[in-house]
């Protein structure tokens, strides 16, 4: 697909179809997140990738119930760390590039995803305490995204976007 393509294409997907992600496009993500820009090249982020049903479940309950997340075949956690960044930067790396990084990264997943035909959906809203429990993170990997991955079992709703004229300050 066509960068600016996977750009239009992607939406946000909550339901998924019982297909498994083909191990072939998820290595094809994991290189398009190994590829993300990232301050100083430092790359001050982790990623899980989930695909056991019960952990999926588990992730679910900790995202404040989110059942979505338990049907997708797939779910990566991006998780900042800090530690990473801030032997360079400090504590601006350690409390904000990091966090830019991960999710930078997630960014490249999702889109990596959409070009690869595959819907996702990103979550932030989660219990981070339950969730780095789940994936047995060490304290130093904080976890600040989830993206839910599969095969799309509905079509995305359309929804419009704010003018440009009224997100963009021209100086």
């Amino acid at each position: 697909m066509e960068f600016f393509d996977a750009l239009k294409a992607r939406s946000s997907i909550r339901a998924y179809a019982d297909i498994p992600v083909e191990e072939e496009k998820l290595d094809k993500i994991l290189e398009a997140v190994n590829q993300a820009p990232s301050a100083g090249n430092l790359q001050a982020y982790e990623v899980y990738v989930v695909t056991r049903a019960d952990q999926r479940k588990e992730l679910a309950a900790a995202a404040l119930g989110q059942n979505f997340m338990a049907q997708a075949p797939l779910a990566l956690i991006f998780c900042a760390h800090a530690d990473r960044s801030s032997q360079k930067y400090g504590k601006r790396g350690a409390n904000l590039y990091c966090l830019q990084d991960a999710t930078i990264a997630c960014t490249y997943a999702m889109l990596a995803a959409t070009a690869l035909g595959l819907s996702s959906v990103w979550v932030g809203a989660f219990d981070e305490g339950k969730v780095s429990d789940i994936i047995n993170a060490p304290q130093a990997h904080r976890p600040v995204a989830i993206l839910s991955i599969g095969n799309a079992a509905e079509e995305p709703r359309i929804r419009g976007r704010r003018n440009l004229s009224d997100l963009v300050h021209r100086m």
